[in-house]
């Protein structure tokens, strides 16, 4: 069901030579991006009509228009059951009181008596999310990206989901009833490249947006790099990871399970076990083979994930060397499951996230922990970081210097100038003083 990768023995490589011992999914987006490159330019020339014409080709639907009527959104809301409804709220409650704590205030210095440079935070005028559909419905995708872009302050959002054929070519109900009680009545019927591309373009229906960010599979992944450049975007979102540190103090109940969550998502999906203890690695392996079966989605995701070669248990000699491989490995969420776990957490330098404990699995942190659920993935998480309010600004800095403050340093900006043989940058200040440098 799951292979094993065995790292004990002998020293650990370090950098690339460690990674490439790892698991991990094949993603090809270079040989995606010529794929949708034509259909992002058809947006780009036709507008709306080449966005009903793909939802009739790629989704199987006949839309009169891609914008999702306002009545749409207030019937879904009312549809929704109770226990939705509250769970929804909680969710966004929870996401709202931690990013509303990543709030960037303006700071000035003062460099010198007279000098100073001022960082402010502006957001983006406008963001397109994207919430996927396909195999199953994100709810809590819509939260996830909604919440830090409001937070920030950003003033116009706009969202799109994939049409579906089950519900007359609208976005699922309860991704409409997310968008209703997120406060976001601007919501478009239109799904992966082509969601991107009539964010990025704009259309006669969708004014374009500065930034796009939300999940997706490859194609989603493979538009966002080709727009890099004319619009921001947060990551090319691969398929989703877990790793597990754990040692023999971990339940493999508990291991198994959180393996299985997110094997549940997609074929492709990685699950990853590194651990210094045989005796547990034996114990997971018969929990996946008890807890498989017992639930769903089993041959279209979870088997082939598990058997995958992204997934793996990975045995390695000690927790230090099962800290270097999960570092090198990058996870998108990583489990701490150890003795004094905290501890562990707080030495790991690579991951989206980090859980620490038993009692924080990565399911509580995909609806309600507070944190995002938006992470980096493919290794991405050694130089990238998960969605946040900080995600949706913008740092710009403000200098302010008198004339004295400008005398008292203009010598060295000449002399930088002179040294880099760019002689007008030197005049520019030169010229302030009656082309007389004061020396200080």
């Amino acid at each position: 069901m799951i292979s094993r990768i065995d790292l004990r023995g002998e020293a650990l490589p370090e950098g690339p030579a460690l990674r490439a011992l790892l698991p991990r999914a094949d993603f090809d987006v270079t040989a995606a991006l010529e794929k949708v490159r034509p259909i992002c330019e058809d947006v780009h020339h036709r507008g709306d009509a080449a966005l009903i014409e793909y939802a009739r080709r790629f989704d199987q639907v006949t839309l009169e228009r891609v914008r999702v009527p306002a009545e749409a959104l207030t019937e879904a809301l009312a549809g929704l059951t109770d226990e939705v409804r509250a769970a929804l709220e909680e969710s966004i409650r929870r996401a709202r009181t931690v990013h509303r704590a990543q709030r960037r205030t303006p700071h000035t210095t003062q460099v010198v008596p007279g000098g100073t440079v001022t960082e402010k935070w502006v957001p983006v005028d406008r963001v397109g999310l994207y919430a996927p559909g396909g195999r199953s419905v994100y709810p809590s995708s819509v939260i996830m990206n909604a919440v830090p872009a409001q937070e920030a302050g950003v003033p116009s959002v706009a969202l799109a989901s994939p049409p579906q054929a089950e519900f007359g070519g609208l976005p699922h109900p309860t991704i409409l009833a997310a968008c209703a009680l997120l406060g976001i009545d601007e919501v478009y019927a239109v799904g992966g490249a082509t969601a991107v591309a009539m964010f990025a373009y704009g259309t006669e229906s969708c004014p374009p947006a500065r930034m796009v960010t939300g999940p997706g599979n490859i194609w989603v992944a493979a538009a966002k790099r080709y727009f890099t450049g004319l619009i921001g975007i947060d990551t090319e979102a691969g398929p989703t990871e877990i790793a597990v540190l754990a040692d023999d103090t971990a339940d493999p109940v508990h291991v198994a399970a959180d393996l299985i969550s997110q094997a549940e998502h997609d074929p492709l999906a990685a699950a990853v076990l590194v651990t210094d203890s045989d005796a547990l690695a034996d114990a997971v392996e018969k929990e996946l083979a008890a807890q498989v079966p017992a639930t769903r989605h089993v041959e279209d995701r979870i088997a082939p994930a598990l058997a995958g070669r992204q997934s793996a248990l990975v045995l390695v000699a000690d927790l230090e060397d099962g800290l270097k491989v999960v570092d090198a490995y990058g996870a998108e969420h990583l489990e701490i499951q150890t003795a004094d776990a905290t501890a562990v957490a707080d030495r790991v330098r690579n991951a989206g996230a980090v859980f620490v404990g038993p009692w924080a699995p990565v399911s509580l942190g995909d609806y309600c922990a507070g944190s995002n659920h938006v992470l980096p993935t493919g290794g991405c998480a050694c130089h990238s970081s998960g969605l946040s309010v900080q995600s949706f600004l913008r740092g710009i800095h403000i200098v302010d210097y008198s004339r004295d403050a400008l005398a008292g340093v203009a010598h060295h900006v000449v002399t930088l100038a002179e040294a880099e043989d760019l002689p007008a940058h030197g005049a520019a200040v030169k010229a302030r003083f009656d082309w007389k440098v004061p020396q200080q």
